[in-house]
């Protein structure tokens, strides 16, 4: 599977169009967002960081651009969640295909631009 990004003329829209990632309660909530997506990226966060909190816009408009399903959970809401995905630093990104994990990365605040060519890469 092959994301290709919109271009700008693609991206130009109302404000109701902003995409906001969906906040997910515990592993059953990621379970089924992750199952109904064909690709899905999860920001896997703590209250109170914030690196965090500044990417929810940036993963909004990476899934705008990439038509693809994002989503954020606080893994201490669900403790089994911390060894599950190996959460040992926030924030942590994991993108599933298929309802499976196929990447993750945790390095801090990431740009657009990198977050989208990080999942671009990992879908080609």
């Amino acid at each position: 599977m092959c994301m290709v990004p919109k271009t700008d003329s693609e991206n130009t829209g109302s404000a109701a169009e902003v995409r906001r990632p969906t906040s997910l309660a515990d592993a059953a909530e990621l379970d089924a967002f992750v199952d109904d997506a064909d690709t899905a990226v999860i920001e896997f966060y703590t209250d109170g960081c914030g690196i965090c909190a500044s990417m929810e816009p940036v993963l909004g408009n990476v899934a705008r651009e990439l038509d693809i399903a994002v989503a954020t959970v606080n893994p201490r809401d669900d403790p089994p969640l911390v060894e599950r995905f190996d959460v040992r630093s926030v924030p942590l990104f994991v993108l599933f295909v298929d309802g499976e994990p196929v990447a993750r990365r945790a390095e801090g605040f990431i740009p657009g631009d990198d977050l989208t060519e990080w999942i671009t890469d990992r879908l080609a």
